[in-house]
């Protein structure tokens, strides 16, 4: 049996509106595609040194996913849906397996805006809704009628604030629903902090280098931390606005960025890796050809990457290298 609900704190958490259920559920199963998530894993409490009840969570993206392991410690039991780099994570869709996760969650982490929509329709005609803690509510983003906040970068595991108030939700949020480990989410949210603390050194470094410098993106995924850096951003606004609205650009627009590439308008390549299709292979191409450096990003951390601090860590070395030397 499952134990009541308890409320949760204005703005790091909200009950999920069970709103248009027929719709939702419609969304729901056009996505099922089979009897288990083969990206999805699981992380067990330990009831015997947890001083409170362990709390099911269940987090929608592996971006967020080992944040929610550190904070919950031994007492939460964390199942990331995605917590695979193999694919683009926008093009997800859940299977019956991943969707039956959510039954039984306490507590779910989602990124919103528009990323993870599939989670929103999973949890909509939940009864009783889990407690939820989204990143782009918590960031101040007002999603559309489709949960896509227009002209809003989604990817909120690039800004260190938002990652940093994210956690404090979830820590927040995890306390709430086992109160008798309060004192546990603390330290575990100390220790996150201590974890990330050589990444905001390596940011705080790094923005001393890179402000004023130019860089020019195959896509938007590396853009709040660019701007974060002080990094001014040279990709052409057509091509940009095509890659933010997962449209084709228009040849006029690849031709400007290629232009950009070639004058010297642009000091670094941001190239997102787990984006398929010609047009990035293309223009990493031509900053290669022109001299360009290249740093190379993933939207999802890649296998064998380790931790978030560990893998933001080597994405930021890489940008210190390529300006280094541009």
């Amino acid at each position: 049996m499952r134990r009541p609900r308890v409320p949760v704190p204005a703005r790091a958490v909200h009950p999920v509106r069970a709103a248009a259920l027929a719709a939702a559920a419609a969304l729901v199963l056009s996505a099922c595609s089979g009897e288990a998530g083969a990206g999805a894993a699981t992380s067990a409490g330990d009831p015997e040194s947890c001083p409170g009840e362990v709390v099911d969570v269940v987090v929608s993206v592996g971006h967020w996913g080992d944040a929610v392991r550190t904070l919950g410690g031994d007492c939460a039991t964390v199942t990331t849906i995605v917590d695979s780099a193999a694919g683009d994570p926008h093009e997800f869709e859940p299977t019956t397996g991943d969707l039956a996760a959510f039954e039984d969650a306490e507590l779910v982490v989602v990124n919103g805006a528009g990323y993870d929509s599939w989670a929103s329709s999973a949890l909509a005609g939940l009864d009783p809704a889990p407690a939820v803690v989204e990143a782009a509510e918590v960031a101040g983003i007002e999603g559309g009628a489709d949960g896509r906040a227009t002209g809003t970068n989604p990817h909120l595991w690039y800004s260190p604030a938002d990652v940093q108030a994210t956690a404090e939700a979830v820590t927040a949020a995890l306390s709430e629903l086992s109160p008798d480990a309060a004192s546990t989410f603390t330290a575990s949210a100390e220790s996150w902090a201590a974890e990330l603390k050589p990444y905001r050194d390596a940011v705080a470094e790094l923005r001393a280098t890179a402000t004023g410098r130019s860089y020019a993106a195959t896509e938007t995924v590396f853009d709040l931390m660019a701007a974060e850096l002080g990094l001014t951003d040279a990709t052409p606004p057509g091509y940009r606005d095509s890659a933010s609205n997962e449209t084709d650009p228009a040849p006029g627009d690849i031709a400007a960025f290629e232009t950009a590439l070639g004058d010297g308008s642009v000091d670094v390549l941001v190239h997102n890796t787990q984006t398929e299709g010609s047009i990035p292979a293309q223009l990493r191409d031509a900053a290669e050809d022109a001299g360009v450096p290249v740093v190379d990003v993933t939207e999802s951390a890649p296998p064998g990457a380790g931790s978030f601090v560990a893998w933001q860590l080597d994405q930021l070395q890489q940008l210190s290298d390529a300006l280094g030397g541009a």
